[in-house]
Formats: structure tokens, sequence, C-alpha cells
């Protein structure tokens, strides 16, 4: 296969997984964002966190919020728990890697707030301990997940939102994550600023 002909089936594969998840997913994907909106409307936060690819995503997302997306408006509460290395370190050699956001999750997350979660895999134990510990603080979960929702898919309440992206590989997860990302910023921005 040339290189044009394989560049072609990435983008062929990336078009058909979003007509796919726009069709399966769009109302998850509303409700998420009212689900955000509200959150932020009562004063509550949003903590995110995933592993390798999934932590960018985590950070991208509070990016957006804490700064802007596409309209000037004021900064959203918002923390990536991808992004403290001391934090994490002390945590990993403390204790053990599978707590370095549950730890977080406990220190900084209240009743009202939002964990959203980012993994191809549903499987990541870290992931999987602050799924627990998010529990044990009464915060709601949104789960951007992959395939079959691995692990976590089973631990999550009727409280909480899972987005699952049935694409077969995690190149294509993780775009239609980042397509995801981009229209719950864009209703929250609406649903908090307006047109």
């Amino acid at each position: 296969m040339s290189p044009h002909e394989r560049i072609e089936r990435h983008f062929s594969a990336h078009v058909e997984a979003a007509q796919e998840a726009l069709i399966m997913l769009r109302d998850l994907i509303e409700i998420a964002g009212a689900r955000l909106a509200h959150c932020l409307l009562s004063d509550g936060k949003i903590l995110c966190c995933g592993n390798g690819g999934s932590a960018a995503q985590a950070q991208h997302f509070s990016s957006e919020m804490l700064n802007r997306f596409e309209r000037e408006r004021p900064g959203l509460p918002a923390l990536a728990l991808t992004t403290d290395t001391s934090t994490l370190t002390s945590i990993a050699n403390d204790y053990h890697f599978d707590e370095v956001f549950a730890k977080q999750v406990r220190a900084l997350g209240h009743a009202g707030d939002v964990l959203i979660m980012y993994s191809t895999s549903g499987n990541s134990p870290s992931i999987l301990s602050a799924a627990i510990a998010a529990h044990d603080r009464d915060m709601s979960i949104i789960a951007l997940t992959g395939r079959d929702g691995g692990t976590l898919a089973p631990l999550l309440r009727e409280t909480d939102l899972e987005i699952r992206v049935t694409a077969p590989n995690t190149a294509r997860i993780q775009e239609i994550h980042l397509l995801i990302t981009h229209c719950l910023c864009d209703l929250v921005d609406q649903q908090l600023f307006g047109e």
C-alpha cells in the first residue's frame, strides 16, 4: 500500500467513526453538556483524568474551560489531575500508581462536582480507583470510553454517564474523544453564555 493510500485509509476510517459516533452518541453528548453546565452553574467544578493520550485529552478539556474555547468569556473551574508531576510521582512512589488520580479526587472533589474520565480501554487501574473515589465523594462521572467500556462500565452508577466510542482501534477512539470534547466545550459555552 502506498503512503497516499495509507493516508486515505486513515481519513476514511476517521469519517466513518465520526458518522457512527454522531448517530449513536448525539443524545448522550447533549446530556453530558447539560450536566457540565448545571455543575458549573451550581458552583461546582470539573476534574479530568486519563492516562497517556487520554491524559492529553483531559488537559485539553480543562484548558478550554479555564482559558476559553471559541469565544471570550470568564474562565470556568476545571482541573486536569494529570499535570502536577510532583503530586503524581509522590503518590506513585509512596503508594501505588493506581492511586494517582484517586487521592487527588478525594482531596479536591466535592459533592456536586463532575469527574470526566478518558479511557480508550476502560481498564486502567488508576481510572477505576478514581471512579470509586469520585463515588465516595458523591461526585458524578462522565466517562469517555472505547470498545466495550472495559471494567469501568459496570462500576458506573445510574447517575453517571458513559459516552462509549465503539471504533475498533485506539487512534479512532481518541480522535472521536477529541471531537466529543469540543462538542462539550461548545455546549457548556452556549448554555452558560447564550448564542
